[in-house]
């Protein structure tokens, strides 16, 4: 089962933790695209009796204080599965 995340800002612990553009040659736009595009990240757990879900959308974002980000940051990087409007 491939599980989505919408909070893309873990790619940056997961690179430095990985050292993946080292190992790999992958990198990181400052929007948190891979390149080369063809790059995919993921959280892939398996269960035989595992199926796909969603949660639904967000109704209300509150920054996440381990991140140390504002809330305008985090709204951005989450802005796809909001369920309400940033502005």
């Amino acid at each position: 089962m491939a599980c989505t995340c919408p909070d893309h800002t873990e790619k940056w612990k997961l690179f430095e933790l990985l050292q993946a553009e080292t190992h790999t040659g992958v990198s990181l736009t400052k929007n948190l695209a891979m390149l080369p595009a063809i790059s995919v990240s993921g959280l892939y757990f398996h269960h035989p009796d595992s199926r796909y879900f969603a949660v639904g959308r967000v109704q209300e974002v509150d920054s996440p204080a381990p991140k140390k980000l504002k809330l305008a940051d985090t709204e951005r990087w989450l802005g796809p599965v909001l369920d309400y409007d940033r502005e």
